[in-house]
Order: structure tokens, then C-alpha cells, then sequence
């Protein structure tokens, strides 16, 4: 049986899956590869239709709103401009983009959708993307160690990661790290910090690959930057356009950092073992997927600018069926954990990006720090973080067990 990763740290933390037979979460695995081929039959025409629409509507509100930033020195202009622009960046990463890549419709055999030849208005070129993304992340999920859209390989992602003082700096690298998201996952597709480290960076295959980021990075920048700007000129709007192509790309980023973060990183989302996925069956797997997503609750416009990952749960259950069929099939999913009393992780988009960043936070700092912090005692709880970020690992250790031993008591 998998067993998820023990947080023994904290108090009241107990492993999710433990009332489960191995009987039981291979019964979980037949009933959800029933949803899934339901769909697999029922997809059609009224599917193809629906992405051929999207498309087709992302393209036209890229155009009108890069024609009405021609004249973006008048700043109605701009406004109206920038919002369509970021409207229309953010289609073409989350339901567009994202969802081809994934191969979602392939079987439509249309060669102008199709994951092979698909690209998209992102840093990261789409082979590179789909390797990390589609191979390893999905393979992987949540398992820390292997899955580096865990954190991203910058952040301290679970409660028995020994914490240290440069993670206080986390809240900071996250935010960055939003802000920029798309030059961050060209970077994290790179492994750029593990080639780095290792001193790879004169690899044949390491340099091949890189030379081909930075080609499509340039393609963006030349567009955005330069092209479109330029062509402004002549009605005095260089700058303005200049600066609505920059904030519709950062829109882009940080809505697309958010998405994510709701999906992967709320409190009550589950990391694994490496050790607790040796010799998994596709029923564990599936559990995994399970407890390792959270969703977003909301309106069918929120799941539109998602790309539907606010269905992040049956996303990563389900990776190859088409988005737009998540949400039909989420109440049958969401049945499945009432029925095997799992935790269907959901929350409404602000409460969820709160809990995620909650997470990211406390993270941050050292175990129990954070719960045993109040008003009154805010003046000894800093000197002791003081003490901790400035001390040696003898240091850490012992302040840190006291705080774990006095949140345990707070707790109980």
C-alpha cells in the first residue's frame, strides 16, 4: 500500500489512506478508469467544436486588442487593450496551450491541434515543457525528491524537510517567482539549478537545449517588445503599448502561478515518499493523484481561465481527457472520496490562494513557530527565530524541538 509521507512533526497529522484495504484502493482504480472510459466513448464532434471555439476566440481578442493598444497613448485605449491582451495570453496558456500539450486532443487528428506541433506564448519551448510537465511531473506527483513542480526545487514544501534559515526567504522567492513565472518554468525545465550545480552547464545536450530556450525567449521579447511597440509609433503610444505587453504578460504569470499554487500547495494537500511509490500499482497511483491536487470552486468563468486545473484533482487523475468534460465528471469523483472517506480538497479562489500561500509561509519558518506566535509573546518567539537563523545546527535542533513540544501541547 502506498504510504504517504509521515508529519509526525506537527500535531494531529495522521496518514489519510490508513483505514484502506489494498482491496480497496484497487476498487478505487477500476471505478475511476470507468469514468475515465466513459468519456473516452462519449467524446465527439461537440468536444472538437468546443476548442476549435476557444481558439478561434483567443485569436480574434489577441488581434482587436493588440489593434486598439495601437492607440494606446489615449488611456481608455490602454486599459481596454491591456485587459484583452491579458485575457487572451492567459486562454492561450491555461485552456489552450496546456490542455493540447497535453495530447487532450489528439484524437481529433486535426494537424493544426495536435501536441506534436503545438506552441505556445510562453518562455518555455513546448518539447522541453511537455518532458518535465507531462513525464515527469505527472509520473511524479508530489513526491518529493522527483517532483520538482513541488516547489519548484526553491521552496521547502513539507513539515519533516529539515528547515533552514535560508527559507526564510521563501515567501520573497515564490512572489518572484510569480511575478516571472514563465522565465522561472523555462529555467525549471532547463533543471537549469541542478546543471548548475553539478558545473554540466558545457553539455552537449545541456547547451542544445538552452541555445533553443533562448531562441524562443528572444521570439517573445522581439514581439512584445519590440515589434508590437513599434509599430505604435506612429500615433505616439511606444511606451504605453510597451508597458501593456509587459503588464499583460505579468497578469499572465502571476493568474497561472495562482492557478497552480490552488492546485498543488493548499493546506490539506498530501507529498510522498520516494521509498512509498516502490512498486506502485496503478490503484496507488491513482490515490496519489487523489490526495495530492486541491480544487477551486467557482464559476464556469473561473474554470475557462484556469484551463479547468481548478478541477485539478480529476486533471491529475485524468490527464489526457479533454478539459472541458472535468467538470462533468468532478461530482462522480468527488462521490469516490465520500464513498472511500478520502478529502476532497476545495475551496473557492480566494480562501484556496490564502491557504496556499499560508502554506508557503509557514514553511518558511521553523516547525511550530508559526502556531505557537501570538501577540503577547511575539517579542521571545522572534528572538528565538533569531537565534535559530543565526545559530549553528546544534542550535536549530534543540530550539527547534522545543517549538515542536510546545505546539504539540497547544494542540492537544
Amino acid at each position: 500500500m502506498t504510504t504517504i509521507q509521515k508529519k509526525s512533526a506537527l500535531p494531529g497529522q495522521t496518514n489519510p489512506i490508513a483505514h484502506l484495504t489494498e482491496a480497496d484502493i484497487e476498487q478505487i482504480g477500476i471505478e475511476l478508469d470507468a469514468i475515465r472510459q466513459d468519456v473516452l466513448d462519449d467524446r465527439g464532434a461537440s468536444d472538437a467544436a468546443y476548442i476549435r471555439r476557444v481558439i478561434d476566440t483567443q485569436r480574434k481578442l489577441e488581434l482587436a486588442s493588440r489593434a486598439v493598444l495601437l492607440f494606446s497613448a489615449f488611456p481608455p485605449a490602454w486599459v481596454l487593450g491591456t485587459l484583452g491582451l491579458s485575457v487572451s495570453k492567459i486562454l492561450d496558456n491555461m485552456e489552450i496551450g496546456h490542455n493540447i500539450l497535453h495530447g487532450q486532443w489528439d484524437w481529433m487528428r486535426d494537424p493544426k491541434i495536435h501536441s506534436s506541433v503545438w506552441e505556445w506564448d510562453m518562455a518555455s519551448p513546448a518539447d522541453q515543457w511537455k518532458h518535465s510537465h507531462n513525464e515527469v511531473h505527472h509520473t511524479y506527483t508530489n513526491v518529493i525528491g522527483k517532483d520538482n513542480d513541488l516547489g519548484y526545487g526553491i521552496m521547502r514544501v513539507d513539515e519533516d524537510q529539515t528547515w533552514a534559515p535560508m527559507h526564510l526567504g521563501q515567501p520573497v522567492w515564490c512572489f518572484i517567482n510569480a511575478v516571472f513565472f514563465e522565465y522561472g518554468i523555462a529555467a525549471y525545465d532547463l533543471d537549469l539549478g541542478a546543471v548548475v550545480k553539478k558545473k554540466q552547464t558545457k553539455d552537449p545536450d545541456f547547451r542544445r537545449r538552452a541555445k533553443q530556450v533562448l531562441g524562443k525567449i528572444r521570439r517573445q521579447v522581439t514581439k512584445d517588445y519590440v515589434v508590437h511597440p513599434a509599430l505604435s509609433i506612429p500615433t505616439g503610444s511606444f511606451l504605453p503599448t510597451l508597458a501593456a505587453n509587459f503588464t499583460a504578460n505579468v497578469v499572465r504569470n502571476l493568474w497561472s502561478n495562482s492557478i497552480i499554487l490552488c492546485g498543488h500547495f493548499p493546506e490539506g494537500v498530501e507529498t510522498f515518499e520516494k521509498r512509498s511509490i516502490e512498486g506502485e500499482t496503478k490503484g496507488e497511483w491513482y490515490v496519489r493523484q487523489m490526495l495530492g491536487s486541491a480544487n477551486i470552486s467557482g464559476s464556469k468563468a473561473l474554470h475557462l481561465m484556469s484551463g479547468n486545473l481548478s478541477h485539478q484533482i480529476e486533471h491529475h487523475l485524468f490527464p489526457d481527457l479533454p478539459s472541458n468534460r472535468y467538470a462533468e465528471i468532478a461530482p462522480k469523483v468527488q462521490a469516490l472520496f465520500d464513498k472511500y472517506d478520502l478529502t476532497y480538497c476545495a475551496r473557492p479562489l480566494v480562501p484556496q490562494v490564502y491557504s496556499a500561500w499560508h502554506k508557503v509561509v509557514r514553511l518558511s519558518l521553523p516547525n511550530g513557530w508559526l502556531a505557537t506566535t501570538n501577540a503577547k509573546n511575539a517579542p521571545q518567539q522572534l528572538a528565538i527565530l533569531y537565534k535559530m537563523a543565526t545559530g549553528d545546527r546544534r542550535t536549530r535542533r534543540l530550539l527547534g524541538r522545543k517549538l515542536e513540544s510546545e505546539s504539540r501541547a497547544a494542540a492537544a
